[in-house]
């Protein structure tokens, strides 16, 4: 589908607050939606999409922490904001150990909100999917679970042997494999088989940090270190103190942030932004990457010093399809969670689609595999999923997801096409797109007899970006059934 919208929800008792909150982002572009206290915020999470909620702390009947907490519960990945007065910033800070992406003191300046929400939808688009999170769904009969991990190939028995011996440890580890593997369930893995599960699990993607803010992320910053700070902050690194530290894309961390970065490594301590008290820290630092850092050491982009002192416990992560054998347990496991958020009852998945699922490239990973359960579960007729309910790539036996790889795939099997230029390729792009985004919407109509809304709801966009895409494809809309 064409990108949408972020859908923001504003819940604050203040109604002055929340007009100014919904016409700064509206102008900033997102559609803003408000509720006037925690107990309205909640119905309206239960009932629409949203990607991130800006919340008061402090309000009637529901307030602030709880929200955060059923707003988790309900979509770990989404980002919460909480809105804070100078004499709550105490609260805040807890709030930020239990899972809040960050907070704003009042009064703030909007420079400061257009930040915070930027980095927020940007950290939620590049994190992990839910089910790096999400991770209490028994097993299938057979399988295993240890750790929160699923899987008994021998790559992941290798990696329960690894992290027996390393998880209750304050050793340094750093992650590697390939966007979707589960980096960031392993770093939860260790942190919550250690005496720190029940300290602080303060994550970080580095890749979400603009260069520019990535030391007052860190190490937080003073009042007045620079224009918008009215207040001092806590960073990451203090807010983990006790507990564990994920840096998650460590490789995005520019060159000359690696420098401060391996002295709080080094002697476990730092001052912030603008401040002269070196505060000292108790932190167990786990780190994760999808890049090659020995060729980024190479190129001159991360610091070889910096490497070795985060490589002292390295664990690579295998690719899905290094790892077959562990797919009808993935598959099983995501049929459980999906029966259970989405109120349906599947049974199971037929021999002939789960065969496909198993020989499937999957050059996304686990994450590319959850979606295309949660998918196939979605649009299923059937007690069981089948294989008309898999997405035509994987029906087919394509080799690859990538949306490219469908007009080249036609032009190998039609002599008749060559595009000898970008623009034709653009073309055929564009035309498979267009296929794909047409059996989508059909099928969540067919699923929704037609209501256009609940449709939208099922393919979390706005029933107006669902209208507009129907009419651009010529598809009517029809009375529900």
């Amino acid at each position: 589908m064409l990108p949408e919208k972020k859908q923001i929800l504003v819940v604050d008792d203040e109604a002055n607050l929340r007009r100014v909150l919904s016409a700064q982002l509206g102008r900033d572009g997102y559609e803003v939606h408000t509720a006037e206290d925690g107990e309205e915020g909640l119905a309206f999470l239960k009932e629409h999409h949203i990607d991130l909620v800006i919340t008061d702390l402090r309000m009637p009947k529901v307030d602030g922490m709880d929200l955060l907490r059923a707003a988790l519960r309900d979509d770990p990945s989404r980002p919460v904001v909480l809105l804070t007065a100078h004499g709550t910033v105490d609260n805040a800070v807890e709030a930020l150990k239990t899972g809040a992406f960050d907070y704003i003191t009042k009064p703030f300046d909007q420079n400061e909100v257009r930040v915070v929400v930027k980095k927020a939808l940007r950290t939620r688009d590049l994190a992990s999917a839910d089910a790096t999170r999400d991770v209490t769904a028994a097993p299938p009969r057979g399988g295993s679970d240890r750790f929160g991990i699923i899987g008994e190939s021998p790559p992941i028995q290798e990696l329960y042997a690894i992290l027996e011996r390393v998880a209750d440890t304050p050793t340094t580890v750093l992650i590697s494999g390939e966007s979707g593997t589960g980096k960031e369930l392993v770093a939860r893995a260790l942190h919550e088989n250690s005496s720190r599960r029940d300290r602080p699990f303060i994550k970080v993607n580095c890749a979400a940090i603009p260069k520019d803010l990535m030391e007052s992320e860190l190490f937080g910053y003073e009042r007045g270190a620079f224009t918008g700070a009215v207040a001092s902050k806590p960073g990451r690194f203090e807010l983990a103190s006790g507990g564990t530290l994920f840096l998650d894309e460590i490789g995005e961390i520019p060159t000359e942030m690696q420098v401060k970065l391996l002295r709080v490594l080094q002697e476990s301590e730092f001052e912030r932004v603008g401040g002269i008290k070196t505060i000292h820290v108790d932190v167990r630092l786990v780190a994760a990457t999808n890049r090659d850092l020995k060729r980024e050491i190479a190129a001159g982009t991360f610091r070889e010093d910096l490497f070795y002192r985060l490589n002292v416990v390295p664990i690579a992560l295998p690719a899905l399809r290094d790892r077959r054998s562990d797919i009808p347990h993935l598959c099983a496991h995501f049929v459980a969670k999906f029966n259970a958020r989405l109120k349906k009852n599947i049974e199971g998945i037929d021999p002939e689609a789960l065969e496909r699922l198993s020989s499937h490239a999957w050059p996304g990973n686990i994450r590319e595999l959850e979606n295309v359960v949660e998918r196939a579960l979605l649009f299923a007729d059937g007690a069981r999923i089948r294989l008309d309910d898999l997405p035509e790539e994987i029906r087919s036996g394509a080799p690859s997801a990538a949306v490219t790889a469908l007009p080249l795939a036609a032009a190998a099997a039609d002599t008749s096409f060559a595009p000898s230029t970008p623009d034709g390729l653009k073309e055929q792009v564009k035309a498979a797109m267009s296929r794909l985004e047409r059996d989508l919407i059909e099928r969540a109509l067919k699923q929704t007899h037609g209501n256009v809304t609940h449709a939208a709801r099922l393919l979390k966009i706005s029933r107006k970006g669902l209208q507009l895409k129907m009419k651009e494809l010529n598809l009517r809309e029809r009375d529900p059934e």
